[in-house]
């Protein structure tokens, strides 16, 4: 597998459609253009060079987890067993759809996982079935009340 060439510095223009980008991804590259006074073709020649390179990794979509029935979310900190590899959390995690991302970290716990369930009574059924999972020692949650600050990627 060929790993993409890094860019060494990204220009201003690059780092203006980027911002855009993050702001709304379906933005199309005439209206780009536009903002950063180059033409749709040029505006698509950068996109392509930040993709191949790695630094635009994919568009998605920003969803409003409330409105589609998850209205609980909550960040999840998981203790696991000596020498359990990462690669069985990894595996472990995603086999649960609820969890909508999780990282290995430094400090006490193992990893983080935050997850979007219906309610408290979803999220409880989903920390009893982590703490099943047989490599997991213990959990501990905190249920998000409000976002603060929410930026793009």
């Amino acid at each position: 597998m060929r790993l993409p060439a890094r860019i060494e510095r990204l220009d201003q223009i690059d780092n203006r459609i980027v911002a855009l980008l993050i702001e709304d991804a379906r933005r199309s590259y005439d209206d780009i253009g536009r903002q950063v006074s180059l033409s749709a073709p040029a505006v698509k020649r950068r996109v392509d060079r930040l993709r191949a390179s790695g630094a635009i990794r994919g568009f998605s979509a920003i969803v409003d987890y409330a409105a589609l029935g998850s209205a609980t979310e909550a960040l999840v900190e998981l203790f696991y067993a000596p020498g359990t590899l990462l690669d069985s959390v990894a595996e472990s995690l995603r086999r649960h759809p609820e969890v909508v991302e999780a990282w290995s970290v430094t400090g006490e716990a193992d990893a983080i996982a935050r997850v979007r369930t219906r309610d408290n009574e979803d999220l409880e059924r989903l920390i009893m079935e982590l703490q099943r999972d047989g490599h997991v020692i213990r959990t501990r949650s905190q249920v998000v009340m409000s976002r603060l600050v929410e930026r793009g990627a």
